[in-house]
C-alpha cells in the first residue's frame, strides 16, 4: 500500500428528519462534515440514497478531499428504516466506495454516545432507540418505525397531541392552553385531519416542541404525554435489564427532555453522550479501514 495516500473514511447518519455526513482520514480523522434531507431507506429509498451520496459528496467537497476516487474510501453509512437485510443490501449494491458497510441508526447512535462502554441509551428524535451496550455487543427494544412503534420519540409526542386535540374537539376531554393553541395553528379540526393525512414522521416531530414548551408552563396535557412516553422508557429499560447505578445516557433532540420524568432510580448515573451518531459511523468507518471487526 502506497502510505503517501491518505486512507480517506467517510461517513453518513441518515434519519427521518435529515442526514448527517463526516469526510476524513484514518490520520487526521474528521476534517469536514455536511448536512442534506432524510435518509430514511424504508419510507423513501431512491430519495434517501440521493441524499446521502450527495451529502457525503459535499463532506468531502468541505475536507477537500473531493479528488479521492470513491474506489479508495472507504465508509460505513448508519441508516434509519434498515430494517432488513434486503433494504441494507439494497444501500451496499447502490454505494460506489471501495469498502462499506451499512447499518441501522440504533446501531450508530449508541457507539456514538457510549463509545466502547457498557451502558444504556435512550435516543430520542424523530424516531425512538432505546438500547444495551455491553461488550460492544448491542441489544435494543422497540425503534421498529412511527406506524407500530417509536413511543416517546418527537414524532410519536406530534401524533399524540394531535390527538388529543381531536378528542378535545369532539368534547371527549377538556382543552388545554396547549390543545386550543394548536388547533389555532392548525386551522381548526379540518386543518388537522388534512394534515395527517400526508403528514410524515417528521412533520409530526415538529409539533414535539410545542408539547416540550408546554410541560415547563405546566400545561396538564403536555404533562400527561411526557409521563406516558416515560412510562414506556422505563418498561423498555428494565427490559433490558438496567439496574440501579448503571450508566445512562439520554439523547436527541427529545431524550435529554425526559430526565426529570423518569424515576429516580435512573437518574443516579446520568452521563452526557460522549459523541453522535455521526461519530458512531466514523468509528465504526475507521475500523473497517484498519481491517478490524
Amino acid at each position: 500500500m502506497d502510505t503517501s495516500i491518505p486512507q480517506v473514511i467517510v461517513a453518513a447518519d441518515g434519519g427521518g428528519s435529515g442526514c448527517r455526513a463526516a469526510a476524513g482520514t484514518v490520520s487526521r480523522g474528521i476534517i469536514a462534515q455536511a448536512i442534506g434531507g432524510s435518509g430514511n431507506i424504508h419510507s423513501d429509498f431512491r430519495s434517501a440514497l440521493a441524499n446521502l451520496t450527495d451529502t457525503i459528496d459535499r463532506a468531502l467537497l468541505n475536507a477537500g478531499l473531493q479528488n479521492t476516487s470513491p474506489a479508495q474510501i472507504t465508509a460505513h453509512l448508519g441508516v434509519a428504516g434498515a430494517h432488513s437485510t434486503v433494504e441494507i443490501s439494497a444501500l451496499l449494491a447502490a454505494l460506489p466506495y471501495g469498502r462499506v458497510t451499512v447499518s441501522g441508526d440504533r446501531d450508530t447512535s449508541v457507539r456514538g454516545a457510549l463509545g466502547d462502554a457498557d451502558g444504556f441509551l435512550v435516543a430520542l428524535g424523530t424516531g425512538t432507540i432505546v438500547a444495551r451496550q455491553e461488550n460492544l455487543q448491542m441489544r435494543t427494544v422497540g425503534g421498529w418505525g412511527f406506524h407500530l412503534s417509536d413511543q416517546a420519540s418527537g414524532a410519536w409526542l406530534g401524533r399524540r397531541l394531535l390527538e388529543e386535540v381531536v378528542l378535545a374537539e369532539d368534547g371527549l376531554r377538556a382543552h388545554t392552553e396547549l390543545s386550543r393553541r394548536t388547533l389555532k395553528a392548525k386551522g381548526g379540526l379540518v386543518g388537522i385531519v388534512e394534515f395527517s393525512s400526508l403528514a410524515s414522521p417528521a412533520d409530526y416531530a415538529q409539533y414535539a416542541r410545542l408539547v416540550i414548551e408546554a410541560v415547563e408552563l405546566g400545561d396538564t396535557l403536555a404533562l400527561g404525554l411526557i409521563a406516558q412516553g416515560a412510562a414506556y422508557l422505563e418498561k423498555a429499560l428494565n427490559a433490558l435489564g438496567f439496574e440501579t447505578g448503571d450508566w445512562l445516557t439520554l439523547a436527541g433532540g427529545v431524550g435529554p427532555h425526559y430526565a426529570k420524568h423518569l424515576p429516580n432510580y435512573f437518574k443516579f448515573n446520568l452521563q452526557p453522550p460522549q459523541g453522535s451518531a455521526l461519530d458512531g459511523a466514523f468509528a465504526m468507518a475507521l475500523q473497517l479501514a484498519k481491517g478490524q471487526k
